[in-house]
């Protein structure tokens, strides 16, 4: 080639050669399935609890109890990932998460309401913090920048699917079964979906970059002001979800169409994982941190559409908008979380970070419930979540970009997306 030639154009980049690539589709798969029960054991808990005699308010507080422990726990699974290793985490909390979940309608019509919501509990905190580990292996699987790019867009939007074929997947179950059956099946898609993880090369090989810098301290403390806000600004992210999924049953009561409830977060769900298909085909120009807040500002416009309180067929288009720039969100963040962490404390960051959005959309479950009889007010709740969630990213830009030259390990990568020269 002559000194005046340009370079050749990147190849096309295609989800088949994402997925073609070395043990992609089984980390992405595996994981998939392993986190499947995160959609499935809070409705069948539900539904168990009901069958076997308890209110309705009791196997909604166990169900609640099972997502509120499986998210608290998130860092310090992360932590000890980052400190042993993955095979050392998921394998016994998928053993113990599986065994508790077959245990519990086997124990709890003995031991009353007290065991069965201990076993509950424990169940939630032995999750497997699978979401965290496969963010922290694809840099290792995945050297090529755009690949990973696709990947990361790729497995964030899948994310939704798995709160929409969880439930549907339990209700089928126990209809034609029992919860029993539901509950068993939920332990054994678990314990299956992370050992395919487990036992892959790169999981099994995986060992955290060790922490030598002192940005963040001798000990590499994730003590960051730019993390902080950015984790912040992700519970408003997470209230915005968990209040239109109270909205979405407001909506099917106040018009009297039950599927609704269903059809409004799917809808929400769809546009999320069409979202990040999109968003993944490409490298796009501007770094990460731009990104996050031109696709949160995207976000908080589509919410705004429900303040015009549209009719039921208008609505579940309408959240189709903001489900779409979900996944830009999501995949921003990890980016710029990955950025502004220490070496050797990626997992752990990554949990907080699913921390965040899940406290998050418990706020907004909570706020909603007590709101819902407002059509108004309900309807504008998403909205509030998201713009609070722009303004303290606008508020915080400055600090998402690194202020000095940091290590770099197998985690550490551009903020635009594009491999970092030494």
């Amino acid at each position: 080639m002559s000194p005046t030639s340009s370079p050749a154009p990147a190849p096309r980049l295609t989800y088949s050669t994402v997925l073609g690539s070395p043990y992609v589709a089984r980390l992405l798969g595996g994981t998939l399935t392993g986190r499947l029960p995160n959609g499935m054991a809070p409705v069948a808990i539900l539904l168990w609890a009901t069958t076997s005699g308890s209110s309705i308010a009791f196997g909604g507080v166990l169900s609640a109890l099972y997502g509120l422990s499986s998210s608290v726990m998130q860092p310090v699974k992360g932590r000890l990932m980052d400190r042993y290793g993955q095979t050392a985490v998921h394998l016994p909390a998928a053993v113990l998460n599986s065994a508790l979940l077959v245990a519990l309608p086997l124990a709890g019509p003995y031991g009353g309401p007290g065991l069965a919501t201990a076993i509950v509990v424990a169940g939630g905190v032995t999750t497997p913090s699978l979401e965290a580990g496969l963010r922290t292996l694809w840099p290792s699987v995945l050297p090529d920048t755009r690949l990973r790019h696709a990947a990361l867009a790729l497995d964030t939007g899948a994310q939704g699917l798995l709160y929409i074929v969880g439930p549907l997947l339990v209700a089928a179950l126990a209809s034609a079964y029992n919860p029993t059956v539901a509950l068993t099946v939920t332990a054994v898609l678990g314990l299956a979906g992370t050992t395919v993880v487990v036992l892959s090369p790169p999981s099994r090989r995986w060992r955290p970059t060790p922490s030598t810098g002192t940005l963040h301290g001798a000990a590499g403390r994730l003590n960051s002001l730019g993390l902080v806000l950015l984790f912040v600004a992700l519970t408003g992210i997470g209230f915005a979800i968990g209040a239109m999924n109270v909205w979405s049953i407001a909506m099917a009561e106040r018009h009297g169409q039950d599927m609704l409830s269903g059809i409004i977060p799917a809808a929400f769900s769809t546009g999320s994982f069409l979202g990040g298909l999109v968003y993944g085909r490409r490298t796009w120009p501007r770094p990460a941190p731009d990104q996050l807040v031109i696709a949160s500002i995207a976000f908080l416009a589509g919410w705004l559409l429900l303040a015009a309180l549209p009719a039921p067929f208008a609505a579940i288009a309408a959240v189709v908008v903001p489900g779409a720039f979900l996944t830009v969100v999501v995949a921003c963040a990890y980016v710029t979380t990955d950025a502004l962490t220490p070496a050797g404390r990626t997992s752990e960051a990554y949990a907080w970070l699913i921390l965040s959005i899940g406290a998050g959309q418990s706020s907004g479950t909570a706020l909603a419930g007590r709101l819902a009889e407002e059509p108004l007010t309900s309807a504008a709740l998403p909205a509030v979540g998201a713009a609070f969630a722009l303004a303290v990213l606008l508020a915080a830009r400055r600090r998402f970009r690194p202020a000095e030259r940091r290590p770099r390990g197998r985690h550490r990568r551009s903020l635009r997306g594009r491999p970092m020269t030494s």
